[in-house]
């Protein structure tokens, strides 16, 4: 499902999910449902169009930048040691137009229903895109039109024991690549100490041949990218 298209031959139909356009004397009308969502765009005229995963923090509308992963288990990390191992995070799909290297996102939808929770405290804290995973110690293998695969990599840069249960993103600075079988990206986790953390991504498919997927925030012309985050609320 996910790749290039024209818009005037754009025809999806995967579970659920339908898209279509309709044309009409060089109107474009842009149809998708999904369960009991529906979006409807005109569009006068032709053009590129990617349907790819993109980054996980938009639904039911944009309201933040971060995605709060917690984990089922928790992991303990010795003093100095460095461990990778693997997440899951959920999937939305964009649709974005292209026309000479603009892009504009017209669609956003995923299989998966949102939730959010607060990280930190009511007055400093931040509101991210919840998840629970797994942890895995291999990589797993998933339905990538609901989970994505991220591969974290965690150093313990303190003298002290500690535990890991969450991790939190700035998506400002995430990365995706996908394939036919899987959606992934990867990311680095530097603990300080038993509370604090920073966390970043890094820009690298996790299996070669893996194509790189449109970012959204680059699309809509964000000003600044912030390539970390500073876990400050515990670990």
């Amino acid at each position: 499902m996910f790749g290039a298209y024209r818009l005037r031959d754009l025809s999806i139909e995967v579970r659920n999910l339908r898209i279509h356009v309709e044309r009409d004397d060089g109107i474009f009308r842009y149809v998708r449902t999904i369960d009991d969502s529906k979006a409807e765009k005109v569009l006068f005229k032709d053009a590129e169009v990617y349907v790819n995963p993109v980054e996980p923090v938009n639904l039911p509308k944009k309201i933040t930048n971060f995605l709060y992963i917690s984990f089922r288990r928790p992991v303990l990390l010795s003093p100095g040691a460095a461990a990778t191992f693997y997440l899951t995070f959920p999937i939305e799909i964009g649709v974005i137009l292209a026309e000479e290297d603009v892009y504009e996102d017209i669609d956003i939808f995923s299989f998966v229903k949102p939730k959010y929770a607060l990280y930190g405290d009511p007055y400093r804290g931040v509101i991210g895109r919840y998840w629970e995973s797994d942890v895995f110690t291999k990589v797993p293998d998933l339905d990538p039109l609901m989970e994505g695969i991220l591969e974290l990599r965690a150093t313990n840069l303190s003298n002290k024991w500690c535990e890991l249960s969450k991790a939190v993103f700035d998506v400002y600075s995430m990365t995706i690549y996908y394939n036919r079988r899987a959606v992934s990206s990867i990311a680095e986790m530097r603990v300080h100490s038993q509370r604090v953390a920073d966390t970043s991504f890094v820009d690298k498919p996790l299996f070669d041949g893996m194509k790189k997927a449109l970012e959204l925030y680059p699309a809509r012309a964000m000003p600044m990218l912030v390539p970390k985050f500073t876990m400050e609320w515990g670990l």
